[in-house]
């Protein structure tokens, strides 16, 4: 079998279709499953609970929880995570959010930093609340927030369209090795349904070069893309971070597959790259190839396992096709993953 995903502008047009459709398209994370999720990382507050991390919360886990409160057709829980996201993180005078939450700490919010990824997500997951509750605040903010994502952290060089990870810290001007770029904040998907709520030509640029920057980070002997990047000339890993194949990582496949973008040849690479074992996903060293960290969970072994899937026609094993809730991080990835699988590929079920 032959799939081609490209990255045309017909093929963005009909992703943002899809989503405005959304709204008539049924659960694709069901009830039981999503139960388990909130008894494990939701609080009662609305705060989704990086169990893993000291118990800390951050714009990425509130825009994970409340994607997933979508998926899960949960207006309510929805509700409950975009109060405490509102109120304890949009608490920047450019409508981002803060980064981190942590509660052994006083005042709980230590850096305002944004994180451009939990942005992109929270803005994502409002635009799909809105098109399928019919809730226009929730547009509303969602474009508020992706008007000055791509005013402030989307930027031109050298003919190439950049994702910063920050506001501040990762520009030019901002480090010797600048621009650095975090090639897993691409969510790939959510860039054609902020283009309907913000327009913009860069966010198909985005998505475009975005696209062609991961297929050209193939670094190390497994040829996998680094979690930190500098693009100030030829691409290569930061300066200041572990040179690793790591937990940023490891979602990019994942995120490829959602928005069926990577042609045959890219997702063979990846999952080439990032299987070790006995179907096992792995953090790796870039400079040696030597794993790190074997990722057996569930939440992990799902992202090889769809690759595999959708190449070469695989079904997933039956491990992967139950949920049960581990740690914050592969749980949220486990249901993206059954979502995805739910919506557009039974095959793979």
């Amino acid at each position: 079998m032959k799939k081609t995903f490209s990255l045309a502008l017909k093929s963005l047009v009909m992703l943002a279709m899809m989503f405005s459709a959304f709204g008539a398209r049924a659960a694709s994370i069901n009830q039981a499953d999503w139960s388990a999720y909130k008894a494990a990382f939701l609080d009662p507050t609305g705060r989704i609970v990086d169990t893993a991390n000291n118990n800390i919360s951050h714009s990425e886990g509130q825009g994970y929880g409340m994607w997933l409160a979508v998926l899960a057709d949960n207006p309510a829980d929805f509700e409950l995570i975009w109060s405490f996201t509102k109120t304890e993180l949009l608490v920047r005078d450019d409508g981002l959010a803060a980064w981190k939450w942590d509660p052994q700490t006083d005042p709980h919010i230590s850096d305002v930093n944004n994180a451009t990824d939990g942005d992109i997500l929270i803005a994502y997951a409002l635009a799909l609340a809105s098109k399928q509750w019919g809730r226009a605040d929730y547009q509303q903010t969602a474009q508020t927030m992706a008007q000055t994502i791509v005013s402030t952290a989307v930027v031109k060089r050298g003919g190439r369209t950049l994702l910063l990870p920050g506001t501040v810290g990762f520009g030019e001007a901002d480090r010797p090795d600048g621009p650095v770029v975090n090639p897993s904040y691409f969510v790939f998907e959510a860039f054609p349904v902020l283009n309907e709520i913000a327009p913009s030509p860069l966010w198909e640029a985005l998505s475009k070069d975005g696209l062609a920057q991961i297929a050209a980070y193939s670094f190390g002997p497994r040829k996998l893309p680094a979690d930190w990047v500098s693009v100030k000339t030829k691409p290569r890993p930061a300066d200041g971070f572990p040179q690793e194949f790591g937990y940023n990582s490891i979602r990019i496949p994942l995120y490829l597959v959602r928005a069926g973008l990577g042609d045959e040849k890219l997702l063979d690479r990846l999952a080439t790259g990032i299987v070790i074992d006995g179907g096992n996903m792995a953090t790796f060293d870039l400079r040696t190839g030597a794993t790190k960290d074997v990722l057996s969970d569930p939440g992990y072994r799902i992202i090889p396992a769809l690759l595999a899937c959708l190449v070469k026609k695989t079904p997933l094993p039956d491990d992967v096709r139950r949920f049960s809730s581990t740690l914050y991080y592969p749980s949220t990835l486990h249901l993206l993953g059954l979502s995805f699988a739910t919506q557009t590929h039974q095959e793979c079920l």
